[in-house]
């Protein structure tokens, strides 16, 4: 017999009770929202008009390039001019922008049970919000992770893992940064980057005392390019999967269908050529290449 834990039948008692006209997309958003949410409160989120000055139509729109290397590529020069830095006062807007809405979100979360169309409509609102504000603080230091493990000489322990632990403390350091404390974020951060590779340090040597395994040449064989290719090819078509389902591009039915022959998302088991695309859509060959570059150019806009 099959037994559900508490999460997951909380989870399908959620999706059940969520309004039809939801998108799956929505859907799976709200279902990840977690029962409390932690938040560093600055004394201006009293002042009156403190939502209008962040997020309304007078706001700062603060841009922040993706950050696009891979995290076992150890590039310096490309470290180095890969994001430009934020200005004291652009990362001040970002962490009051990302408080705040956190501090929403906590105060909306404890009624989410008393469901209703508006409430559910705002706990998504300020749940995008807070992501959208975290996902361009990560992009904007992620090179201060690259760069500081770039220096970082650990024995035993491979440039990628001490990324992605780079990784994971920048994203704690970012939850519980203090803006009003004064002083710049990487100055905050780099502590909290030097104590996780310290801990990575002690726990791979206590790993290589317990288990002292020799490294044997014949038994490896080298497929990383093909991995990573793998891997970022999955990471860029949930994207898309993810993109198109919520449309957040605007993109036409037609262009929809379009991408999703041809990249084999929205319910298309495999990609199709642009001559099998025609066929299916009932347009000629050269009309669904425009209709494509037509819609990825909507994407990268």
């Amino acid at each position: 017999m099959t037994t559900l834990s508490t999460g997951t039948r909380q989870r399908r008692n959620v999706s059940r009770s969520l309004p039809a006209h939801l998108s799956e997309a929505d859907r799976e958003v709200y279902r990840r929202i977690p029962e409390e949410v932690a938040f560093v409160p600055p004394p201006d989120f009293g002042k009156r008009k403190i939502e209008a000055e962040l997020f309304g139509p007078e706001a700062e729109p603060i841009r922040v390039s993706r950050w696009r290397q891979y995290p076992d590529e150890s590039h310096p020069d490309e470290t180095r001019r890969a994001v430009p830095r934020l200005t004291r006062q652009q990362e001040a807007t970002l962490f009051m922008r990302y408080n705040y809405a956190r501090c929403r979100l906590a105060k909306l979360i404890p009624a989410r049970r008393r469901r209703s169309d508006s409430r559910i409509q705002a706990i998504l609102l300020w749940r995008r919000r807070a992501q959208e504000n975290l996902a361009a603080l990560a992009s904007a230091n992620m090179a201060l992770v690259v760069a500081m493990a770039n220096r970082a000489k650990i024995r035993n322990v491979e440039y990628g893992e001490l990324v992605s632990e780079g990784n994971m403390a920048l994203l704690r350091a970012i939850d519980k940064f203090d803006i009003c404390r004064g002083f710049r974020f990487s100055t905050y951060a780099c502590g909290a980057i030097l104590r996780a590779f310290s801990g990575l340090a002690s726990k791979t040597g206590t790993y290589r005392r317990r288990f002292p395994i020799q490294f044997v040449p014949e038994m490896e064989r080298c497929d990383e390019a093909q991995r990573r290719y793998r891997d970022q090819r999955g990471v860029d078509i949930e994207e898309l999967q993810y993109v198109l389902s919520a449309n957040i591009a605007g993109l036409s039915e037609i262009e929809r269908k379009v991408l999703g022959a041809r990249f084999a998302v929205l319910g298309f088991q495999r990609t199709r050529t642009l001559r099998e695309a025609s066929r299916l859509i009932g347009l000629s060959k050269e009309r669904i290449r425009q209709i494509q570059h037509k819609a990825i150019a909507k994407l990268g806009a």
